[in-house]
């Protein structure tokens, strides 16, 4: 049996680093390196949102276990996290459509806010898993 959460938060990871190496390979000038890491990235969360809603429509809600305030630094990432979420799938379509369209200009005013939020997405989708998961083994 697939660990699913465990799943989700490599493929959160796996993302977040294609989307660093896309960054540094695009800051280089290294178009093609730029659009293997930004296109890798893209697999990886659809992959990762494949996972996320399989597991989340087979299994019964999870709630977080601690209390304290771990408990509102846990609700606070994850209340900042889910909106951004939200933004981050179409707008990350839609900065693909603009480049493999050429429309250079737009698509980099785009990820200019993007990719920093793209990249806390990924980031805060991997500590929730953590703070979820793990921590509570950790404490105990």
């Amino acid at each position: 049996m697939i660990d699913a959460p465990a799943l989700n938060a490599l493929l959160n990871f796996a993302s977040c680093i294609c989307l660093i190496a896309g960054r540094i390979a695009i800051s280089r000038k290294n178009v093609s390196n730029h659009k293997t890491y930004m296109l890798l990235a893209c697999g990886f969360s659809i992959l990762f949102f494949c996972s996320y809603l399989h597991y989340h429509y087979n299994s019964i809600m999870t709630t977080f276990p601690l209390s304290g305030w771990i408990r509102y630094l846990y609700y606070t990432i994850l209340f900042t996290h889910i909106p951004l979420a939200i933004l981050v799938i179409p707008s990350a379509c839609y900065a693909v459509y603009l480049a493999f369209a050429n429309k250079l200009k737009a698509h980099r005013r785009l990820v200019r806010w993007l990719f920093p939020a793209w990249v806390y997405v990924s980031t805060t989708g991997m500590l929730i898993y953590l703070m979820l998961y793990q921590l509570p083994k950790i404490v105990s």
